[in-house]
């Protein structure tokens, strides 16, 4: 089973990279200033308990006397009431942030998405798009809103307690300093390898997702061809190597973290032993002891919490990478300023300047290639199909056939010469006009989760009940909603899954009919059709095409015999073209092909009177 191995983003940290999110920061530094602020106080708080402790022990225990105990208590509470509720107003700010920074990140990439050419989507998976979209997007919010913040505590935190701990006795401070560089190298020696480990994990469990995925999405294939045996052995193999690699990360942690906790204890225990003498020997307040047995027992957590973090920075800086990387892709066709200036683009439609498409089209030398070709695969094409004309595209599969409409919807565009509609060069009008006024029928149409109509509707958002299951009507569409018990209100399911290929090839029809546009595309759009049902359409097709310009990419041949012309393409080549009756009488390719499958249609309708 393929998988679709990513780029591995493995650059060092770059302040640049991060640059480039902060114009999204500053939307939210309200939110940020405000968790820093309360971050500084909240530190200032763990690092004032202790010193309270300090002086309760001083004061009241050593001394035997609760004398000023209702001003030290009020104090206290005080201290940590404003704790709670900067905690409460830190935790908000953060949340928002997170939030919103998430909701930001995934609406510039879907917006971004929809701006990209049809070739970024023929070479990216859908999982790829998903991720950045979704989980990368997770990540980055989350290291922002609280990685950040958290980081920004830890190190104000280590700072200040160690700068307090140097002014209350230099010595035991300088004990507990000689460890803490051993404590860093030895957090940084296993975050490195717990990070490879979970990077590792989150590597086996996309593959896991995407095996997952095919399996349930292609379990009739997989149960026809009785390979299931075959996918239960490759779905254990890659569940046993996210295991294998689940548990070196968790046996990593479990030498680390009792490794950490080791050496808390003894520095523990080399400050009480220490400090005691110290007491004894009146040196040192009992309660100053008190402050560095608190402080030796807690100064390891925010030291890790700065090395893990640190790591998860540098961790998030892929995740940074990729969505950069989305975002920063390249359509291939991209209007010109000063089209967009007066035709708009897909999010801000000028339509009041929008001209109503004739469909006069004229391919005038035209030579294409693909942008990650070598060679041409269209050169020096010229054809003229006046307005109304009905044009039919015919070859072997691979041939080459989608070329030509690709060109005429301006998927890509031509390199060499132009194509004009209505006698004017595409390129001096948008995109979104043209495609507004395409009216497409697909060889694998694709359905929005919902019921009939509204998947019809999607031509025309403003077309009432009757024109929806007029259109239906029209190309036997509505036989489709009889057949269910909701009729036009019945859910198609998700991607239309709960109707057939046929199915949703009329109610994509009956979308493309209800929004009448000027050229209709159909790209095979009868081979998944059955014979009567074919004859259904294809009445309605003679009728309705009448008037519009078409292109019909053909599967089946017998039904373009009436079209106005018939391009016959072979290894991305125009080879012939002419009417249905010209190119029989040149006995060429045309011919060869309507021959073969004249004698293989009829050799099928032998087979199935027999088995009749």
């Amino acid at each position: 089973m393929a998988v679709y191995e990513e780029q591995e983003y493995n650059q060092p940290f770059s302040l640049r990279l991060w640059a480039k999110m902060f114009p999204l920061f500053r939307s939210y530094k309200k939110y940020f200033l405000t968790t820093m602020g309360l971050n500084i106080f909240l530190a200032a708080v763990d690092i004032l308990v202790p010193l309270f402790q300090s002086y309760a022990i001083d004061h009241f225990i050593t001394k035997n006397t609760l004398d000023g105990l209702g001003p030290f208590a009020a104090a206290y509470v005080l201290m940590i009431a404003a704790q709670t509720v900067s905690v409460y107003v830190s935790v908000h700010a953060a949340t928002t942030i997170e939030m919103n920074l998430g909701r930001d990140l995934k609406w510039m990439q879907f917006k971004h998405l929809q701006t990209l050419s049809f070739s970024y989507y023929n070479t990216t998976p859908v999982g790829y798009i998903h991720a950045r979209v979704m989980s990368d997007t997770l990540k980055i919010a989350s290291m922002v809103a609280w990685g950040l913040v958290d980081m920004f505590w830890a190190f104000l935190y280590v700072v200040t307690v160690f700068a307090v701990m140097l002014v209350l006795n230099a010595g035991l401070a300088l004990i507990i300093m000689l460890v803490v560089p051993g404590i860093a190298l030895l957090t940084v020696y296993f975050q490195n390898r717990i990070l490879h480990w979970n990077r590792k994990i989150r590597r086996i469990n996309a593959r896991i997702t995407s095996a997952y995925n095919e399996g349930i999405t292609g379990v009739k294939t997989s149960k026809s061809m009785v390979i299931e045996e075959d996918n239960d052995r490759e779905f254990y193999r890659r569940t046993s190597e996210m295991h294998q690699a689940a548990s070196r990360s968790a046996k990593l942690n479990a030498v680390y973290i009792p490794l950490i906790l080791f050496f808390g204890s003894v520095v523990s225990a080399i400050v009480l032993a220490k400090g005691g003498g110290m007491v004894q020997k009146d040196w040192m307040r009992l309660g100053t002891l008190s402050v560095f047995i608190s402080y030796a027992v807690v100064i390891f957590e925010p030291i890790q919490q700065l090395a893990r973090l640190l790591s998860e920075l540098i961790s998030c800086q892929a995740n940074i990478e990729r969505v950069m990387d989305l975002l920063e892709q390249e359509p291939n066709v991209v209007d010109r300023e000063d089209v967009t200036e007066r035709y708009g683009d897909a999010f801000t439609a000028k339509r009041e300047n929008w001209e109503r498409i004739r469909g006069d089209i004229v391919f005038e030398d035209v030579s294409f290639m693909y942008p990650d070709g070598k060679e041409y695969v269209l050169e020096h094409f010229d054809l003229h199909v006046p307005a109304g004309m009905n044009v039919a595209i015919v070859g072997e599969t691979g041939a080459g056939k989608s070329t030509l409409v690709n060109l005429l919807g301006r998927f890509f565009e031509p390199t060499k010469g132009r194509i004009l509609i209505d006698g004017v060069d595409y390129r001096e009008r948008s995109q979104l006009w043209l495609h507004s006024q395409m009216g497409y029928v697909l060889q694998n149409p694709h359905l929005f989760s919902g019921t009939i109509r509204e998947n019809i509707r999607y031509g025309r958002l403003d077309a009432t009940d009757a024109e929806v299951e007029e259109a239906a009507r029209q190309v036997s569409a509505d036989t489709v909603a009889a057949k269910l018990p909701d009729g036009y209100e019945s859910d198609v399911g998700e991607s239309g899954g709960r109707l057939s290929v046929g199915e949703k090839q009329l109610i994509s029809f009956a979308r493309a009919i209800l929004a009448n546009p000027a050229i209709f595309v159909l790209d095979e759009a009868t081979s998944s059709i059955d014979t009567k049902t074919e004859q259904l359409i294809q009445n309605a097709v003679e009728h309705l095409l009448k008037g519009h310009t078409s292109f019909v990419i053909a599967h089946r041949l017998s039904t373009i015999r009436r079209a106005d012309l018939i391009l016959v393409v072979r290894d991305g080549k125009i080879m012939e073209q002419g009417t249905h009756q010209e190119l029989l009488a040149r006995k060429g390719y045309y011919y060869e092909l309507y021959s073969r499958q004249f004698e293989e249609e009829a050799a099928m309708r032998v087979f199935a009177g027999e088995k009749t």
